[in-house]
C-alpha cells in the first residue's frame, strides 16, 4: 500500500574515474517512504550482482502502512538476500568466495524514521545547520576505534582498516543494525556509498545538504567528489521533508 508523505528526493550513481564497472545500486521510492544504497564489495566477483539483487528485492516488497511492519519486512528481505548471496549464488553461479554488498536503508513515515544497515554505506542527517552521521560503519577501522585498541589516527591509517566486519552475503547469518529517530520539518537525509563520503569532508557535505532542493544538493555533492580522485564508485540519495 502506498504511503503518502511530503518527501522529496533525488538519487544518482557514477562509476568514478578509476573503476571498470559500477558496483553500486540505489532505490528511490519517495511515494513509499523507502530509499536505499547498496555498494558491492570491491575486489570480489559479483559485487554488482549483489548490490542489484538487494535493491531489486527491496523494490519488490509490498509496502504496508505501518512503519514497524515495513521495517520488519525490510529486515526479512535483507536476510533472505543474504542467504541467496552467501549460499546459492556462491555455489551455483560460479562466483568463488564472497559475493556481497553493503546496504543502508531509510524508511520514513510522518514524524518517524528508521535506518537499517550493514557495512560502511552511510546515512547522514542535516538538521539545524549541523551534520550528524546516523549510521556507524561496520569496518575494522571502526572496531579498532570502538575497542580503543589503538588511537583514532592509527586506526584511520591501518592498512586493513577499510575491511568490512558486516555485509550482506559475507556470512551465513546477517547482523543488521537499526536506528529509530524522530523526524522534523526541514530535516535532510543523505544515504551514500563510501566512494562519495571519502571524497568529501563533513563541511562540504553539510554545505551541499543546506541547498534549496535535493536535486541541487545532489549536484553539489557529485561536483565536489568528481573534482577529486574519485577512485571508487559514487552513489548518493538525498531526501528532504
Amino acid at each position: 500500500m502506498p504511503v503518502d508523505g511530503p518527501w522529496r528526493s533525488a538519487a544518482r550513481t557514477d562509476i568514478g574515474k578509476v573503476r571498470a564497472r559500477n558496483e553500486d545500486a540505489f532505490l528511490e521510492s519517495p511515494r513509499h517512504g523507502l530509499w536505499a544504497v547498496a555498494d558491492g564489495m570491491g575486489g570480489y566477483r559479483g559485487g554488482d550482482i549483489a548490490s542489484q539483487l538487494i535493491v531489486a528485492n527491496l523494490a519488490a516488497l509490498p509496502m504496508r502502512q505501518d512503519l514497524y511492519e515495513r521495517a520488519s519486512a525490510v529486515r526479512r528481505c535483507l536476510r533472505w538476500s543474504n542467504r541467496r548471496l552467501s549460499q546459492e549464488l556462491t555455489v551455483t553461479e560460479g562466483h568463488p568466495g564472497i559475493t556481497g554488498s553493503t546496504v543502508v536503508v531509510l524508511l520514513l513515515e510522518g514524524n518517524r524514521g528508521i535506518c537499517i544497515w550493514a557495512g560502511d554505506s552511510r546515512c547522514y542527517l542535516w538538521r539545524g545547520r549541523r551534520l550528524y552521521q546516523l549510521s556507524k560503519d561496520h569496518s575494522l577501522q571502526q572496531h579498532l576505534i570502538d575497542t580503543r585498541r589503538i588511537s583514532r589516527a592509527e586506526a584511520c591509517a591501518h592498512p586493513a582498516g577499510k575491511a568490512l566486519t558486516r555485509a550482506v552475503g559475507a556470512e551465513l547469518e546477517l547482523k543488521l543494525e537499526v536506528l529509530e529517530l524522530a523526524v522534523y520539518p526541514g530535516d535532510t537525509f543523505l544515504l551514500c556509498s563510501d566512494g562519495l563520503y571519502q571524497g568529501l569532508g563533513g563541511e562540504a557535505m553539510g554545505s551541499a545538504l543546506g541547498l534549496a532542493s535535493p536535486r541541487l544538493a545532489l549536484e553539489r555533492l557529485f561536483d565536489g567528489a568528481l573534482r577529486g580522485p574519485a577512485g571508487d564508485n559514487l552513489t548518493a540519495v538525498v531526501v528532504r521533508r
